[in-house]
């Protein structure tokens, strides 16, 4: 078969025959790479050949070279490369000449794979002149083929480089001038004005020194604001989208054309009948709205200080309040009858804007809406009393609450009747105002008088449709997590009957119920479980026994799922009974935090089920992570009594230990150890060797995630905490580990790297801590001696850190604090009397209660120990 018939087969209808030429063409790549690629860039430049064969070739190059996934775009441009200048030069100049194709597609897809190119040779410093054609091209005036398509590879390298702005910025006058020439109102080619446009978009982040001109500024945003009065639609929603983007970026600069143009501009956009148009010009307030709400926490927490905020607001959402919220109000009531949930649609954009709104403007926005819910929400129309229920609903976060609580407490009583609205969409609405309600403010449910009718409305409500059900089962948990026992409470309130204790037994079964029914699927049968979770999570002494009732009926659930697996059909049966599972643990995880070691009675039967759900997860590592964690709960409760179950355990764990390409499932998987050597303490010793031989051994994959790393080097402190002085066999290795982890210092350029750095000493602060715990108070202390200045190296090093956290000053001060403890009597006196030291704990910077104590406790102890 030759190259253009497989290509051709890529894009068959029928599946065997498309998956038969992909693999065809994945084991070309594979055997001969070089001729590969000429093959495909040949035929992607070859004019007698069919379009959409091309098309498939330009697809396939540009799929060799680029891929989601970071180590596969890592091995994607290292082959690339490792080829012969000749062939990558063939390449190049086969796909740069496919841009001049008079097939318009092609084109598109040439500049696809020109960026792809670009994208892995300039951050290399090669193929430095590639902009420099591209602007030749561009400026073919004659050719209006070739110019759409350079344009579009121009935004597509733009794009690709996002996150290395560094590469274009030299270039950015040139590209900028070639892309605001083609987007100008003088250009004759619609198409040539959207490529353009298109690419603007994308180059934004790279011309912050030409936002920084005005003249240069003033024609950018002149060239943009015509645009959105262009003919053609796509045309002005890129012109929106660049609007959207703009302020996004240039927020500061944008007081002088807001007064001129924006505000007009966009208020003219949301009325627009073309939905795409009036959706960015919606989304364009509701950055603003984001922006201001986000400056004015800024300014706040300046305020508290003393400090001036760096950035400040220039308040466009206010001024433009009463212009914009009648067009939003208006917009709310556009809703699509026959919409899918998940289609995003003018009352939709209208809806999230006008929450945002209420954020950025707080109690403003309250008598600026209240005309439109009070005249609305009884009326006939249902579009009409959706509108004003959804305007309620999207009011409540940002106002003060004393500002909203007389109008809660009139609404609330319309709002319960309105649960049985003979509108779907209506009652929909008013279930999630209701959970809004629950969830924001809670304090204008008077028990008393709100609570019952409320909880029937709701428990009533999860017989409606899905999507309704799924709104009370948020609002039902909304109020369990508002008005329920609290973790952490003192035992007393644990003790006292809460305001939900008479309806516990009611809506735990209501959910139970509903869980069951045929009609309950994915996300809806999930909302239900979160609710039952989070009543479980919250419930009283006098309500125990809903929990353990509960627990025994999704135990035999489970049991019952397990035995129904060899009926599993198909990808939609697995992926439900997954879901399913990953819910029955959830469920059962919150159980046993609840009854803690009352769960005693049934953890023979949870681990079995555990044993046999593991064995039966295979390679669903999202399924092995929640199994792992019901186990880590189970420890945690059990403590030294999950010592029998842990021979039957660890063969599964180590698999997961070792899936070093499955971050996720590989991190919890760290944590259990971590769970199990905190539950057996001393008992952990004799699983240390082999808990400690596999994290050493993890630490020296190439493949293991940065992030999982840390979390070892902090279950190194919990292993050494469990099993005190049986540590020290492990001791010399771990700490040249912590040491050599410790001695990185980022580039402070590198955003990504900075944060890691910080994180991973956060890890090694941990692994210190409990390394020093471990030894402290045993004849082995002095093991750590000669240890000690490395240690008080990374403290020094973290605390002169001007980006330090809170989190990492209390452990480093703590660390302080234990190894002055573990060394009284003045071993390390000459370590503790650095200045240095004496700086840190004299802390004058702005810190939590919490750390505060801590400081406090380590200069006691540095006092002592170096009296």
């Amino acid at each position: 078969m030759n190259a253009s018939e497989l290509l051709a087969n890529t894009l068959s209808p029928d599946a065997h025959t498309r998956d038969d030429a992909t693999q065809k063409l994945e084991s070309a790549a594979r055997e001969n790479f070089p001729a590969y690629v000429l093959m495909l860039a040949s035929e992607l430049v070859n004019e007698s050949s069919l379009a959409h064969v091309r098309n498939a070739a330009g697809l396939a190059l540009k799929n060799a070279l680029s891929a989601r996934e970071i180590a596969r775009q890592t091995d994607y441009a290292n082959r690339w490369l490792a080829l012969d200048e000749g062939t990558r030069n063939k390449v190049k100049q086969d796909a740069l000449m496919a841009l001049a194709s008079p097939a318009p597609k092609v084109g598109t897809v040439a500049a696809q794979v020109v960026s792809a190119i670009a994208a892995v040779e300039l951050p290399q410093g090669q193929w430095m002149d590639v902009i420099s054609i591209l602007l030749g091209f561009v400026s073919e005036q004659s050719n209006t083929s070739l110019r759409v398509a350079t344009l579009q590879a121009i935004g597509f390298t733009c794009e690709a480089l996002q996150n290395k702005p560094e590469i274009l910025s030299m270039r950015s006058n040139e590209i900028l001038t070639a892309v605001i020439h083609g987007a100008r109102k003088e250009e004759s080619s619609q198409e040539v004005q959207l490529a353009a446009i298109q690419a603007l978009l994308n180059s934004l982040e790279f011309v912050r020194d030409n936002f920084e001109r005005e003249g240069e500024r003033n024609y950018i945003m002149q060239v943009v604001c015509e645009a959105t009065q262009n003919p053609s639609v796509p045309v002005q929603v890129g012109a929106f989208e660049c609007l959207v983007k703009i302020m996004s970026l240039y927020y500061d600069k944008m007081n002088y054309y807001m007064e001129r143009a924006l505000f007009g501009l966009t208020v003219m956009g949301m009325k627009h009948s073309e939905p795409e148009i009036a959706l960015q010009a919606i989304e364009f307030w509701s950055t603003v709205c984001e922006l201001e709400t986000e400056l004015a926490w800024e300014a706040s927490e300046a305020n508290e200080y003393g400090e001036v905020p760096e950035n400040e607001s220039k308040f466009f959402a206010k001024i433009a309040m009463p212009e914009i919220v009648p067009v939003l109000l208006d917009l709310l009531t556009h809703q699509d009858e026959d919409a899918d949930e998940d289609e995003w649609d003018v009352s939709k954009a209208a809806a999230t804007c006008l929450g945002l709104l209420a954020q950025a403007v707080q109690d403003t926005i309250v008598a600026a809406v209240i005309p439109f819910i009070e005249a609305n929400i009884r009326a006939s129309d249902w579009h009409m009393r959706e509108a004003a229920v959804m305007t309620f609903g999207s009011i409540l976060d940002g106002p003060d609450p004393n500002v909203l609580t007389p109008l809660v407490n009139q609404a609330l009583p319309i709002l319960i009747d309105m649960m049985a609205d003979s509108n779907i969409h209506v009652k929909d609405t008013v279930a999630w105002t209701l959970g809004r309600i629950c969830d924001l403010l809670i304090s204008t449910i008077q028990p008393d008088v709100h609570l019952h009718p409320l909880i029937s409305a709701l428990v009533t409500g999860l017989q409606d449709n899905p999507r309704i059900a799924a709104n009370c089962c948020w609002a039902l948990m909304n109020l369990a997590d508002q008005l329920g026992y609290v973790e952490g409470d003192d035992q007393e309130t644990f003790n006292q009957p809460s305001v939900l204790s008479p309806y516990y037994e009611g809506v735990v079964q209501a959910l139970l119920r509903l869980t069951e029914t045929t009609t309950s699927e994915g996300q809806h049968r999930t909302a239900a479980y979160e609710a039952i979770t989070s009543f479980i999570t919250h419930s009283t002494l006098d309500t125990i026994p809903v929990v353990q009732n509960t627990a025994v009926t999704i135990l035999m659930r489970m049991e019952q799922l397990l035995g129904m697996q060899n009926q599993i059909v198909g990808a939609d049966d697995r992926n439900n009974w997954n879901d399913l599972m990953s819910n029955f643990c959830a469920v059962i995880t919150s159980v046993i935090r609840k009854l803690n070691d009352g769960i005693q009675p049934l953890a023979d039967r949870i681990m079995t089920l555990l044993l046999q759900l593991i064995n039966a997860a295979g390679k669903t590592s999202t399924l092995l992570e929640d199994a792992f964690l019901v186990v880590g709960a189970l420890s945690a409760a059990l403590e030294q009594g999950f010592a029998p179950y842990i021979p039957a355990f660890l063969p599964h764990l180590y698999p997961a230990l070792k899936a070093h390409e499955d971050t996720q499932l590989c991190t919890v998987a760290v944590g259990i150890i971590g769970d199990i050597s905190r539950a057996l303490g001393d008992q952990t010793a004799q699983y240390s060797s082999a808990f400690m031989n596999v994290l050493l051994e993890n630490l020296q994959s190439d493949i293991l995630n940065r992030n999982v790393k840390i979390s070892i080097l902090s279950c190194f402190g919990d292993i050494a905490m469990a099993i005190g002085p049986a540590f020290e066999p492990y001791l010399a290795a771990t700490m040249g580990v912590l040491r050599q982890a410790g001695a990185v210092q980022p580039n402070p350029l590198d955003i990504d790297l900075v944060e890691y750095v910080s994180l991973l000493r956060e890890g090694i602060l941990e692994a210190y801590t409990g390394i020093v715990a471990g030894f402290k108070n045993t004849p082995k202390v002095d093991l750590l001696l000669p240890h000690v200045p490395s240690m008080l190296e990374l403290v020094q090093r973290c605390l002169a850190d001007s980006e330090r956290t809170e989190s990492t000053i209390k452990l480093a001060v703590g660390l302080v604090g234990d190894l002055a403890d573990a060394f009284p009597n003045g071993q390390i006196k000459q370590f503790l009397l650095a200045e240095w030291i004496a700086n840190e704990l004299r802390m004058k910077s702005r810190v939590s209660p919490e750390t505060k104590k801590t400081v406090r406790w380590a200069r006691e102890m540095v006092k002592r120990a170096t009296a």
